[in-house]
């Protein structure tokens, strides 16, 4: 092998080093986004379990009908 081409398989060599460092800053980065999300979604859920309980517990036993509900300008 010459010089030349221990030159360009070093240069070769830093630019993989390179990408494959970026690659894994994005990979960190991406990891750190989903991991926000999914505490979001969670956060949300619970939320969301919440209203519906709130909702069950103010509605009477019976149920009601749309008919029941008759609008105040009649």
């Amino acid at each position: 092998m010459t010089e030349t081409d221990a030159n360009m398989l070093d240069a070769r060599l830093a630019e993989l080093e390179i990408k494959a460092g970026f690659a894994e800053d994005l990979l960190d980065t991406l990891n750190a986004t989903i991991y926000r999300q999914q505490q979001q979604i969670e956060r949300l859920q619970r939320e969301m379990q919440e209203l519906r309980e709130q909702m069950r517990s103010s509605m009477p036993a019976e149920g009601r009908s749309l008919r029941d509900e008759i609008p105040p300008h009649y």
